[in-house]
């Protein structure tokens, strides 16, 4: 191997800044062009709330809302949510006051996972039926086995809102 050959194989990858919207502020990250938009998260902004499970887009424990829509964190590349409003978990309490969702899962044992999903479900109307629920909360796997209390705590906040999170 060359020397030329051997600068490139060691060679780091090109950083570009990439500007974040999450939770209401502003940020701008120096990040490679593949870098996911949860180790943006987790790694570079310390948002740790958005949590790695299987890191293949099948669990669910990474979910997020870009522009309001649930989204896969570990599936989407950061530097595609540029301009777009990110939202997680942490940004779902206002201030020091926990959002319906969280304390409804903190009421009922249902720990973190789907609780933003949750949210959007009743929002869209998908949280009619305990078949609704569980149905539209399939992507969500609980390696803690909560379900019944995630859907217990959905219930709840549905209930509580006439329908509506």
């Amino acid at each position: 191997m060359s020397p030329v050959e051997a600068d490139r194989s060691v060679a780091e990858p090109a950083r570009v800044p990439v500007p974040l919207k999450v939770n209401g502020g502003q940020h701008i990250v120096e990040l490679e062009a593949r870098v996911s938009l949860l180790d943006a998260l987790r790694e570079h902004l310390d948002l740790t709330g958005t949590k790695k499970g299987c890191d293949q887009g099948t669990c669910g424990a990474c979910t997020v809302w870009v522009d309001g829509r649930r989204v896969l964190a570990c599936l989407t590349l950061a530097i595609a949510t540029s301009g777009h409003q990110i939202v997680t978990i942490e940004g779902l309490a206002d201030q020091d006051e926990l959002h319906p969702m969280q304390r409804a899962f903190i009421d009922h044992d249902a720990f973190q996972c789907g609780i933003m999903s949750a949210v959007k479900l009743i929002e869209e109307g998908n949280a009619d039926t305990e078949e609704d629920i569980r149905e539209f909360m399939s992507g969500n796997i609980c390696r803690c086995a909560a379900y019944p209390n995630i859907r217990t705590a959905i219930r709840q906040v549905r209930d509580r809102a006439g329908g509506r999170a």
